[in-house]
């Protein structure tokens, strides 16, 4: 399987190139970066892959690219590829409704899999914290996270997506408005990932908790997506971990 990867110098970006350059049957057909990137021109790991900005040529030779990039250069690498049906598994965040709203029309061109968070064992964290709010309606989840230092202070795309998906939950069981949950954000030193919902019911209550030890854990769950996403011929569209979960069932 040929990979291309946008955002190769970033945090994840640089343990997939690891992790596609060390595994037998995996080849890396693209190291994108920005096109300012101090490694532009560079080889990948003394290879023949030179790190390179987005164009339509490097583009055309990926069986499947993975995208942890910015959303403006998602967004531009989408245009660049135009009506290329080259399957993409999406892990940028921080869009805007309107930017994922753009993300989601591009989807009409090719298979996207999209999500806030591909560690690997989170997709399950998610559906048990959901499956638990359907259960006990009346427990007020809270949600929390802490990253490392470097990382903006505004919650990130997991927690929002976790809030959003208890309340969604709670009130489809409650059948009125529940009250959204709040989000604690922390940072703290190296911290990869710690994600917390914690469900008080008053006179007890239960603490969910997703722990990162290692940036290899995205880098390793986005590998299986793009895998899922090219094992079959799928349609355009917009498909989640979710969808990979499912078909799996």
């Amino acid at each position: 399987m040929r990979i291309g990867i946008m955002g190769a110098s970033g945090r994840v970006g640089t343990r997939l190139v690891e992790l596609i350059v060390a595994s037998p049957g995996l080849e890396l057909a693209a190291a994108l970066v920005s096109p300012g990137s101090r490694l532009a021109g560079t080889p990948v790991a003394g290879g023949s892959i030179e790190y390179r900005p987005a164009d339509k040529a490097i583009n055309s030779h990926c069986d499947v690219m993975i995208d942890f990039s910015t959303p403006a250069a998602s967004l531009a690498l989408q245009e660049s590829i135009g009506t290329k049906a080259i399957p993409m598994v999406i892990g940028t965040t921080g869009f805007t409704g309107q930017e994922d709203a753009k993300l989601s029309e591009h989807c009409a061109q090719r298979p996207m899999l999209v999500s806030a968070n591909f560690a690997r064992g989170f997709e399950a964290f998610r559906r048990a914290t959901l499956g638990f709010a359907r259960q006990m309606p009346a427990a007020e989840p809270a949600v929390a996270e802490t990253y490392h230092v470097r990382k903006k202070p505004d919650p990130s795309g997991t927690s929002r997506l976790l809030a959003d998906q208890l309340f969604e939950a709670r009130s489809a069981v409650m059948k009125f408005a529940a009250q959204r949950p709040a989000i604690a954000v922390h940072r703290e030193g190296d911290t990869v990932g710690i994600n917390t919902v914690r469900f008080d019911m008053g006179s007890a209550e239960v603490v969910m908790t997703y722990r990162v030890h290692a940036l290899a854990a995205y880098a390793e769950g986005a590998l299986a997506a793009a895998q899922w996403l090219v094992s079959k011929p799928r349609q355009p569209g917009r498909y989640s971990l979710a969808d990979s979960f499912n078909e799996n069932d």
